[in-house]
């Protein structure tokens, strides 16, 4: 693992606990709440984060600190007299995805992976096949961490708070190698878009970030998804069903028929991959009187975005053709845009990120986010940050699994970036 040092041409000597912080991140549960009105959504959300404070102040990191809307901030100060280089934050979420349960995770450790699917001891009908994780490929004998099949795993984003801790941890021990002021940020929320809503920037103090939250080892995120959602509420005609001939027109029924109407083949997130975006209903409720849609809209272009939204639109004023005394609205609304935007102004970010992926020894990979990040909002919000893999694989389900040494890999990659800034000041 040796990779050059600022300080001369001798490798660093890398030494990691990486695994050891995340075996014990992910025994807390952080799952957090679509449904909560509050900031964490859970309260458990901050169980980990006093314990991240905790740590980084035992690291000696004397500002670090919970806020009460769940934040984590820590500053590790620069060990370079150049004045000049920017200071750079490090950034990662804590909670976990809605979509699985995070109770009670029950790590599992296949050393030495030589190949072939991985049946999950919990329940042996959750089984990851080769066939179907083609980054299996790449971890022959490779340390994998999964679940027993019962919960998520937590990789999306305890391996990216893991790394910057260990990061954190190497950095603070090593005071000889160079870099400027670094910040950490640690989120709630992320998983249900409100990762950023109470970021206080201004305490921050960061000049640009790195959110570390990406999957392959290798890998660089600087474009992702813009995204819309979409509302569509409906006002049937209620009467008793006993009495109701010629009479109802029944809400449900009416958004039963714009979701039969959306494309079968294309536009959807079953049928895309690559830059295609997708319309996607996430939620229907209602009554015979009034009834619900709700979608999101994605596309990495805001002309893609227009079509797919014209696209609803023309098929809502075609199923109300058939039912004139009843009426339908659509509320668009805003939730993040294409990063890219933001970084192509400061395209030295990605391009510091690639010289410290290959000094890890990996080949960068630059590619497009078919979803969004804290990056993004960040990004919108004057923190310019990209996206550096985590190593996650799987995420939101119980096949989630995350790989050591790609952990330690991004580990190295944080530490050089570091440098790196400073080695350009």
């Amino acid at each position: 693992m040796a990779a050059q040092s600022n300080l001369s041409s001798s490798p660093i000597a890398f030494t990691h606990g990486v695994t050891e912080r995340f075996l014990r991140y992910v025994a807390i549960d952080t799952q957090s709440d679509p449904a909560s009105k509050t900031c964490p959504s859970t309260e458990k959300q901050k169980t980990l984060g006093a314990l991240l404070a905790q740590e980084l102040r035992e690291l000696g990191l004397a500002d670090a600190h919970l806020d009460e809307h769940g934040y984590v901030y820590a500053t590790i100060p620069a060990t370079t007299d150049k004045p000049n280089v920017p200071v750079v934050c490090f950034c990662a979420h804590m909670d976990t995805s809605p979509d699985c349960s995070g109770a009670g995770v029950k790590p599992q450790i296949w050393k030495d992976y030589r190949g072939g699917d991985i049946t999950l001891p919990g329940d042996p009908s959750q089984v990851i096949r080769f066939a179907e994780h083609p980054a299996l490929a790449d971890q022959i004998g490779h340390d994998i961490i999964t679940t027993d099949g019962t919960t998520l795993l937590g990789a999306d984003n305890k391996a990216g708070v893991a790394e910057i801790m260990d990061a954190a941890a190497f950095l603070l021990a090593h005071p000889e190698i160079k870099h400027g002021t670094l910040k950490i940020l640690f989120t709630p929320d992320e998983e249900i878009g409100r990762g950023v809503d109470k970021a206080d920037l201004k305490k921050l103090g960061a000049d640009f970030a790195y959110t570390m939250d990406g999957e392959s080892a290798g890998h660089i995120e600087d474009e992702t998804f813009s995204a819309d959602s979409a509302v569509v509420t409906i006002e049937g005609v209620s009467a008793h069903p006993g009495f109701a001939k010629g009479k109802i027109e029944h809400a449900i029924k009416i958004a039963a028929a714009i979701v039969e109407r959306l494309p079968k083949d294309h536009c959807s997130p079953e049928t895309t991959e690559g830059r295609e975006g997708f319309l996607h209903p996430v939620g229907i409720s209602g009554t015979l009187e009034k009834a619900t849609l709700s979608f999101i809209v994605r596309d990495f272009s805001e002309t893609g975005l227009k079509e797919k939204e014209a696209l609803l639109q023309s098929i809502v004023d075609g199923v109300m053709r058939a039912y004139p005394r009843s009426r339908a609205s659509i509320a668009i609304g805003e939730q993040y845009r294409n990063m890219k935007q933001v970084l192509d102004q400061h395209p030295e970010l990605v391009e510091n990120a690639k010289e410290a992926i290959r000094r890890t020894g990996l080949e960068p990979v630059l590619a497009p986010i078919r979803g969004g990040t804290d990056g993004a909002r960040l990004s919108f919000m004057g923190l310019p940050c990209p996206n550096v893999f985590a190593g996650e694989h799987a995420f939101h389900s119980r096949l989630e699994w995350v790989s050591r040494q790609d952990m330690e890999k991004a580990v190295q990659t944080i530490v050089h970036l570091a440098m790196i800034f400073e080695e350009k000041a």
